[in-house]
């Protein structure tokens, strides 16, 4: 029977499906991080229980860390609750034994960006964290999904997760991606064309000839916003991209052990005749470059286009952002830049936005700009690079790794009324601080904005 790729996902890790439809399917790798895990382990700390399989998890402190005086380590984290989750993670994991890459090592930074660079994430596996990015890993051709508090600790003491099985949704990008334009644009794009919440109850497939010019850094941009539509995770099939970029990884199996993965990985796809529940063809030709004009994702327009016309559906958000309707997108003047976050804090984001900001200045109406890488071996690639000195001589603060600004647990954060042209995935109301208005867009759009002074074109700076 010809089956999906997430058909096969599923059927690999299924242990059992009650009659009301419910199922128990096997994690492999449990990502942890200081926000949601506290009272996992203390719920094992009382029953008494200790992690079913204690090398699967993998933690690290990534919300609450400061982005600035990592060198000070937790004594730099001036919040009280913040230092107190960071300091219960590192006395959580030493009690139970998990790896923990600490806020000195090199290694940590967002739970998203380390687990792919570490080859944590490997193709086939399922993977699950206490956030709701997780589906970032699909790009792997994993099975992987955000979870609440009391899900991680079900899968710390059984290694399962309960869940129905989700239907099947393919989104089929078509034609080629204009110069200028990211895999941001592409997703803002397939948001737009699903809504919010067109996936809903879907596991979504990306597929399509356009995927295979789409580094695994792109992938991950794809699959990390999948759920920005609705949809449960985001996947990507596993080709010679996927292979090329695990070969030689910290964990990624070695040997004869690489070899008998690689065949494995080679069957991660969708069988030619599998049966998708629903499937949407967005074409990439004329694409132009996407901006967030309200509070949703699902919210966004070209750069040449105009916010829309108030209405009974769109007020609020309107009312929230500041703006009445109809304004040109490219008048819309922004206060701080912010590039970062699970979404686009690679090197190769680093590298898009640094190549619109070589020789330039941002504009001096914007308040402030940073750059946060997404780890700490991604900040010393891009200073290898010298991508950092290109960013501070433009006018950008250069920072520690960590989840900063895209979510305002951390220092990092918006004041009421500043607008933010943000590299992040979600404009939530006060997602970034209260009362702050953020504008979604790709890294290069992000450095010209910065250069501008107010969203701009920047296929205008290339």
């Amino acid at each position: 029977m010809a089956r999906t790729l997430y058909d096969k996902l599923w059927d690999d890790h299924l242990v059992t499906t009650r009659s009301d439809g419910q199922s128990l399917i096997y994690i492999d790798r449990h990502l942890l991080h200081e926000v949601t895990s506290p009272q996992a382990f203390e719920g094992l700390g009382l029953a008494h229980r200790r992690l079913w399989r204690t090398e699967t998890n993998i933690a690290t402190a990534d919300h609450n860390v400061p982005t600035t005086d990592r060198e000070l380590g937790v004594q730099g984290i001036e919040e009280d609750i913040a230092k107190q989750q960071v300091l219960t993670l590192q006395a959580n994991c030493e009690r139970f034994d998990v790896a923990l890459f600490d806020v000195t090592d090199e290694r940590q930074g967002i739970v998203h960006v380390i687990g792919p660079e570490q080859g944590l994430t490997l193709p086939g596996m399922t993977i699950v964290c206490g956030d709701s990015h997780t589906s970032t890993h699909g790009a792997f051709a994993c099975l992987a999904q955000g979870i609440g508090t009391s899900e991680v600790e079900h899968v710390m003491a059984t290694q399962t997760l309960a869940q129905s099985k989700a239907k099947n949704l393919r989104i089929w990008l078509e034609g080629t991606l204009p110069q200028g334009l990211s895999t941001k644009d592409v997703v803002l794009k397939v948001i737009d064309t699903l809504t919010a919440s067109g996936g809903s109850g879907y596991t979504i497939e990306f597929a399509g000839d356009a995927l295979a010019s789409f580094g695994m850094e792109a992938r991950m941009t794809l699959c990390n916003m999948a759920i920005e539509a609705g949809a449960r995770a985001g996947l990507v099939a596993v080709d010679e991209t996927t292979i090329d970029y695990l070969r030689g990884r910290p964990y990624s199996p070695q040997g004869q052990r690489w070899r008998e993965a690689v065949a494995y990985w080679q069957s991660l796809k969708s069988d030619a005749d599998a049966v998708f529940d629903r499937e949407v063809r967005v074409s990439l030709s004329g694409l132009e470059p996407r901006v967030t004009w309200g509070t949703s994702p699902d919210q966004s327009a070209a750069i040449s286009g105009r916010v829309p016309e108030a209405n009974a559906e769109n007020r609020r958000a309107l009312a929230y952002m500041g703006l009445k309707g109809g304004e040109p997108m490219r008048t819309i003047e922004i206060d701080r830049i912010f590039i970062g976050s699970c979404t686009n804090a690679r090197i190769e984001d680093l590298r898009e936005a640094a190549r619109v900001l070589a020789n330039r200045t941002i504009s001096s109406r914007v308040r402030q700009a940073m750059v946060v890488p997404g780890s700490g071996l991604v900040k010393t690639a891009a200073e290898a690079e010298g991508l950092d000195e290109v960013f501070r001589a433009a006018g950008f603060e250069w920072r520690a790794a960590g989840c900063s600004m895209c979510l305002g647990m951390n220092p990092d954060q918006l004041k009421p009324g500043e607008r933010c042209a943000s590299t992040s995935n979600r404009n939530f109301e006060g997602r970034q601080g209260q009362g702050g208005r953020t504008h979604l867009v790709s890294p290069a759009m992000a450095a010209a904005a910065a250069v501008a002074g107010r969203l701009a074109d920047v296929r205008e700076y290339l």
